[in-house]
């Protein structure tokens, strides 16, 4: 008998993937550690961003990984070709697309809830707690009654999917789980802007209604939805039988920052028992700033809300959530009894509510987290000014841009992003845009705006300040010269880091 358990045990040990030296590999981790917050300390005295060298992504398509590595190389790896090539949105420069910043402490707190491991899909245990306070709190920000829910997901992509699917059922009752959408034979239609975020059209075609059922209304001179035209578009559609059931209002247009008018749309949404739900996915979260927080007059009638804590909240990727006034209804349209599911009065498997009655997920990582270890190391206050701040800045650039008579506005400035170009066609501003990526002074983005090429700098990081600003702008010119032959003019863009 002795002899089978010292057998066992030899074989556990060996089957084990814990390390075999501790010591070691506590030495090893603490170096990774060190070097992950020296890369945020020191990240100024490197590039935005640089394009990847033709022999480092051939080292991604090796063959799969039979037998073991020592751990100190396969790190080594990492540092010499991961790290360096990735998209930059830790740096100040990076302006191209709404991507926050990250902190230490989101870091930190991603790392230790690698460490715990947990499922947030349900049963009893404190992770699942740390979630709820946050849908109390975002319950308390919004003004949203004691019975709304919320969930953390992935992104806003999956925050508005999953408003779509809630505000399906609503409006065709649970039944239509179980017999599909065309249970009571209407035609379900959904509305929003031209500004809105494809992610939109995309929710319908993934809940089965189709992009055809999304009407794309018209917007005004300030990029909101137009909503004399949103209201006669509805009244045609019930005229010849379709059923509307869904408006998706912008919180922060993709393009250009814009928000709709939440308080008549919320209005026109009670008038035509509509579902009415706000798209607010870094937007929503100027609801943090007394300064801002008017801008979201409305948001509180919202029936969902879908923001990402990644974006403006500075959460390390990725922290989505969804906000549903209704819990009831929310939980309606994704609870489904199992027996391996089965509620008890105690023990682990205790609870009443569990996250994966609330979305399509079972198995979720803790990302409320780094979450609340963002909110309460900072406080609302503090993250609040970041935000004012980062508008603050878009205020600065948009002055460099009409100050300056080889550039051109090309949009108003609402919150945070700043849409110009270089006063030439649309093809030197293109080539500009991938002139000042690949420099690594800066890293902007693009969009098209009234049939022009623009130049898109969306300022979300906590880091950037105005040299950042002057940054972009001086490479700019300088390539933007460079490109329509004009005469060259004199940069004070930061030298780039040794490469």
């Amino acid at each position: 008998m002795n002899e089978i358990i010292r057998d066992t045990q030899a074989a556990a040990a060996g089957a084990s993937l814990d390390p075999q030296d501790w010591n070691e590999f506590r030495t090893l981790a603490h170096r990774m550690l060190d070097e992950a917050i020296d890369g945020i300390a020191n990240v100024r005295a490197r590039p935005v961003w640089q394009p990847i060298p033709d022999e480092m992504r051939a080292k991604f398509r090796a063959d799969v990984p039979r037998q073991a590595s020592d751990l100190a190389d396969v790190y080594r790896e990492f540092s010499e070709s991961v790290s360096p090539y990735a998209t930059g949105n830790v740096h100040p420069g990076f302006m191209g697309w709404v991507h926050g910043g990250g902190t230490a402490v989101g870091m930190l707190a991603e790392m230790l809830a690698a460490g715990l491991n947990a499922n947030l899909g349900g049963r009893d245990h404190m992770p699942i707690e740390v979630e709820r306070q946050i849908v109390e709190w975002m319950r308390a920000l919004f003004a949203f009654p004691e019975s709304a829910s919320g969930i953390f997901v992935t992104g806003t992509s999956m925050a508005n999917l999953m408003a779509v699917l809630v505000a399906r059922s609503s409006a065709l009752g649970t039944l239509a789980r179980q017999h599909g959408i065309g249970n009571d034979r209407a035609l379900l239609t959904a509305y929003t802007s031209k500004a809105a975020h494809g992610c939109i059209s995309r929710a319908m075609d993934i809940a089965g209604l189709g992009t055809d059922a999304l009407r794309k209304i018209d917007v005004d001179a300030d990029h909101r939805i137009d909503i004399a035209a949103l209201r006669a578009q509805i009244a045609i559609d019930r005229e010849v039988g379709f059923k509307p059931f869904l408006v998706v209002a912008s919180a922060g247009t993709v393009d250009i920052g814009a928000i709709d008018d939440l308080k008549a749309l919320a209005a026109l949404c009670r008038e035509e028992g509509i579902w009415f739900h706000v798209d607010g996915a870094f937007g929503a979260l100027a609801i943090l700033s007394p300064e801002l927080a008017p801008v979201l007059d409305g948001i509180e009638l919202a029936d969902s809300i879908a923001l990402d804590f990644h974006k403006w909240g500075q959460v390390p990727y990725d922290a989505g959530f969804l906000l549903v006034r209704d819990g009831e209804q929310h939980r309606q349209a994704f609870v489904q009894p199992a027996a391996y599911l089965r509620r008890e009065a105690r023990g682990l498997a205790a609870g009443a509510v569990w996250p994966c009655d609330l979305g399509p997920d079972l198995s979720r990582g803790f990302r409320a987290l780094k979450t609340w270890f963002t909110l309460k190391t900072f406080g609302t206050d503090r993250l609040g000014a970041v935000i004012a701040r980062s508008c603050a800045l878009a205020r600065y650039l948009e002055a460099c841009v009409l100050a300056e008579p080889r550039l051109e506005l090309l949009a108003p400035v609402n919150l945070n992003i700043v849409c110009f170009r270089y006063r030439a066609d649309d093809a030197i501003n293109r080539e500009i845009v991938a002139d000042v990526q690949e420099s690594g002074i800066a890293a902007p983005s693009s969009t098209t705006l009234d049939g022009k090429f623009a130049i898109r700098a969306a300022i979300v990081n906590h880091r950037t300040d105005e040299r950042d600003i002057d940054a972009l702008v001086s490479a700019v010119l300088e390539f933007g010269a460079r490109r329509s032959g004009d005469a060259l003019i004199e940069t004070e863009a930061p030298p780039l880091a040794v490469q």
